[in-house]
């Protein structure tokens, strides 16, 4: 029986399909495409693969499929893009409950209504629940906020072999002992597939105010960001991007509040800047990646500069013009190059930048790159704890079904 004619009888609710040409993984054309809205319909798939000992990729917006590397199979994409409700809201508890399939974007719209939100920014427009989860990416309000993993408090999985598993407020850890919430996040979908969250909400803030100065080189910059740093001010983010390779430094800052607290420590903020501009909205490319080769550089929070002075120096080595954009606040750069350079000048690149995060007590990881180029770089580089993360894959994957060879050390 064809893998189709199997969903067909077993799942006709999740109206399977056959996948074509635009179904592709990071280049993997799968067999089934299937559409479950509900975690028993999800389930139901899963056990199906289970049996026939098929390859499984979630897939929510779409945003985010050529991340990491590309899988050695994708059999069936679980599609779950129908599953996009906001099953609960508690507003007095500032707690949502939300399917996997729901965009970022839509769901703010909704706590809006209420005067809250889910502080994670959308780096990628049409990016859902599931996707932010699944590869843990954070934006500039992490600064304040913390980072995906912090603000997720609870999560409903599907296991490799179609078992559902909940972990959260009523249930802390599931019987293996693991916290689901926390080891899910940034597993790229090769542990189980995220098909509820359940978040920590914010009240939202009724004024923003961007404050931003411009910088000749890493010189100047490093005195401007150590003060903002230590300031004491309640600062949302601190943002900065360079957009030519050896051109200024805009640093900009972000803080939030009822109008006139907001505007007080927007002057503040302004006079430990210089000569900074103040506006109600973002700088442009604020909270985007570049791209579309886009590199995580990393390096210790006092090693900022230094870090913005490697990429410089590097890019003159190898001929690239990067865009440099990322929260100075955490320590967090991307680095974004064209795509029509050499494969190799970019893997030189890369393994320089390693070499130096490493001094910088940081890392390098490829978050996305075009597929022709992807065979020539070390996607992930070298990974701490490597083995530990190997046998919680055995744990939960034994048969390495889920998006096999899409994360570190080929997990």
């Amino acid at each position: 029986m064809e893998l189709i004619d199997e969903f067909v009888r077993a799942c006709p609710g999740s109206s399977p399909r056959r996948a074509v040409g635009a179904d592709a993984v990071d280049g993997v054309v799968p067999e089934v495409v299937v559409l479950p809205r509900s975690n028993e319909e999800a389930a139901a798939a899963m056990n199906i693969a289970a049996i026939g000992h098929r390859t499984v990729v979630a897939r929510g917006g779409g945003t985010k499929l050529d991340w990491g590397n590309a899988p050695s199979s994708a059999q069936i994409v679980l599609d779950l893009s129908r599953m996009r409700t906001v099953l609960e809201h508690a507003r007095g508890d500032l707690v949502v409950r939300v399917q996997a399939g729901t965009e970022l974007a839509a769901l703010n719209r909704q706590l809006a209504e209420a005067h809250q939100c889910l502080p994670v920014d959308e780096v990628v427009v049409g990016s859902t629940i599931g996707g932010v989860v699944a590869t843990g990416i954070c934006g500039p309000a992490r600064y304040f906020y913390g980072a995906v993993r912090d603000l997720l408090i609870g999560v409903t999985v599907v296991r490799a072999d179609g078992v559902i598993a909940h972990s959260g407020s009523k249930v802390v850890k599931n019987v293996a002992g693991y916290d689901l919430a926390k080891l899910f996040t940034g597993s790229y979908g090769t542990l189980g597939i995220v098909t509820e969250a359940i978040f920590r909400l914010r009240p939202l803030s009724p004024e923003r105010r961007y404050i931003t100065g411009t910088y000749a080189d890493e010189t100047a910059l490093q005195p401007v960001l150590a003060r903002v740093l230590h300031s004491q001010m309640a600062l949302t983010a601190v943002e900065l991007q360079r957009t030519e390779r050896d051109g200024g430094i805009e640093l900009s800052v972000l803080v939030e509040g009822r109008s006139a607290p907001a505007d007080q420590r927007a002057a503040a903020m302004r006079e430990l800047l210089g000569a900074a501009t103040v506006a109600e909205g973002p700088p442009p490319g604020w909270g985007s990646l570049p791209g579309p080769v886009t590199l995580k550089v990393t390096a210790e929070l006092g090693s900022v500069s230094a870090l913005l002075g490697l990429v410089r120096r590097l890019a003159g080595v190898h001929e690239v013009a990067p865009v440099v954009r990322g929260s100075a606040g955490v320590g967090v750069l991307f680095v974004g190059v064209a795509a029509d350079g050499a494969p190799a000048a970019l893997a030189g690149l890369l393994n320089d930048l390693r070499e130096g995060c490493h001094r910088l007590g940081g890392s390098v990881v490829v978050v996305r790159a075009p597929a022709a180029i992807k065979p020539a770089l070390d996607i992930w580089g070298p990974v701490p704890g490597l083995e530990l993360m190997r046998r919680v894959k055995q744990e939960f994957d034994p048969d390495h079904r889920l998006a096999p060879g899409r994360f570190v050390g080929g997990i």
